[in-house]
């Protein structure tokens, strides 16, 4: 996924003033036979064994050399703040007088397959049921929580661990979360260091393990696996390899809804590419003929399951009060907590701040990205990502989350720090590592809805 600079080839032009031995062109006589030196026949000249298993080494090591330090800073970083976060669980132990699978359990870390996570669960053991039943008596909804909302491809990736592995739903759940938490760092890290340089690929990476609603990453939630596909998708197009970044784009459209930016931002740099023709045709053109198809399947089948062709919107609004309102619900969440009312449909006053402070520091991080001048899709991506976490109606605390797949916003301000020292870098980074276990993880999960 990155470029390697190789050796000069044996066509490339001698240096000035070095001999040239000159080859012998249709020398008669039949060639020797290989000496002892040569190695037996299928050797080759390195003593690589025939099945490549120097090269894959090398490989290894490559891969290692370029992704080690970030995936390093990122590790770090997480375990940081996961260690804080099951500290304050022990401490606080709140979550032993909730319901399971609503911030409690029988231990601490059962809190990390809540809330969504049990959902999920659930689809993964027993698939899906898509109905719409109407229900009474309540405010802010019409009809009966389905899992039809969650999208398919979390969940049946748990199911296959849990086949290939034995773990239960739980522990396979995790599996995928934490391994995608890695894939989305590595992404992250290409990403910015295109724009700005390795060490800003590194300070991203570490971003991304402590930004405000980083505590789903190591949790039954699907988030860490979107930011994956959406970050290579976004490599994938700033280097011009269209029919992956489609196909990723499609895969995640299988994954959440909110794959719609992503989908839209490669699309229309496609678009771009097709009428600059840049990259010919068949390639850009492919990408946006495959991109939608995940998003717009998903969503189809849910509407022929229920006999309604806008059955998951319906869902979606009637069960789980999420719908598009440009940016009403926001606004007056938004001027409730700073006047202190909280009379919002749902309150979390702990959690409402952090999206308060997230809010204030929104447009710096945009300022900083735009200084980098990214590439058209990262522009679109954020932009569009920005819009579906202020524009929608939804728990307001839940915009820390809701802006953790914007990872382009961690590029600017990491290129912005890469100036400093890796030491001083570490003691800038080391408090807010151990701040994310409560703002990020705890505050989240037992003080917020997730």
């Amino acid at each position: 996924m990155s470029t390697t600079p190789t050796s000069a080839s044996p066509e490339a032009p001698a240096r000035r003033g070095t001999p040239v031995r000159a080859a012998a062109v249709g020398s008669a006589g039949p060639r020797r036979p290989a000496g002892p030196s040569q190695g037996p026949p299928g050797a080759r000249p390195d003593g690589a064994r025939p099945d490549g298993a120097p090269d894959r080494r090398r490989a290894v090591r490559r891969l290692a050399g370029r992704y080690g330090a970030a995936l390093g800073a990122y590790a770090a970083v997480k375990t940081a703040g996961f260690a804080v976060f099951l500290a304050l669980l022990v401490h606080a132990d709140d979550y032993s007088g909730k319901a399971t699978g609503r911030g409690g359990g029988a231990r601490p870390w059962d809190v990390l397959g809540s809330w969504d996570g049990v959902w999920y669960q659930r689809i993964a053991l027993s698939g899906y049921h898509p109905q719409l039943i109407p229900l009474q008596g309540y405010q802010h909804a019409t009809l009966y929580e389905n899992s039809a909302v969650f999208f398919p491809l979390y969940p049946w990736l748990i199911r296959i661990v849990c086949a290939c592995t034995g773990l239960g739903t739980y522990g396979a759940g995790m599996l995928v979360a934490v391994v995608a938490s890695f894939v989305a760092a590595a992404g992250i890290f290409a990403v910015a260091a295109r724009l700005g340089g390795v060490r800003a690929g590194v300070v991203a990476a570490a971003i991304w393990g402590l930004f405000p609603g980083s505590g789903v990453e190591w949790a039954v939630y699907s988030d860490s696996l979107f930011v994956a596909l959406a970050a290579w998708s976004c490599h994938c197009v700033i280097t011009r390899r269209w029919l992956t970044a489609g196909l990723l784009a499609f895969t995640a459209g299988l994954g959440r809804p909110t794959a719609a930016a992503l989908i839209a931002a490669v699309s229309l740099t496609a678009l771009v590419a097709l009428v600059r023709r840049t990259d010919g045709i068949a390639r850009p053109l492919t990408a946006v003929l495959i991109a939608p198809w995940g998003l717009l399947g998903y969503i189809g089948w849910v509407g022929w399951k229920v006999g309604e062709p806008a059955g998951y919107f319906h869902l979606q609004r009637g069960a789980w009060n999420r719908y598009f309102d440009f940016g009403s619900a926001t606004a007056h969440s938004l001027l409730d907590v700073l006047v202190g009312r909280w009379h919002a449909w749902q309150v979390n006053p702990v959690p409402d701040l952090i999206a308060i402070a997230l809010l204030i520091a929104l447009p710096g991080l945009v300022v900083l990205l735009l200084r980098t001048r990214p590439p058209l899709v990262l522009v679109v991506y954020t932009g569009l990502t920005i819009v579906a976490a202020l524009a929608s109606n939804q728990i307001f605390d839940n915009i820390s989350r809701y802006l953790l797949p914007a990872f382009p916003l961690f590029i600017g301000l990491a290129t912005a720090l890469r100036r400093y020292s890796w030491a001083t870098l570490a003691g800038l980074l080391t408090l807010p590592a151990l701040a994310s276990g409560w703002y990020a993880g705890y505050a989240l999960f037992e003080l917020g809805v997730p």
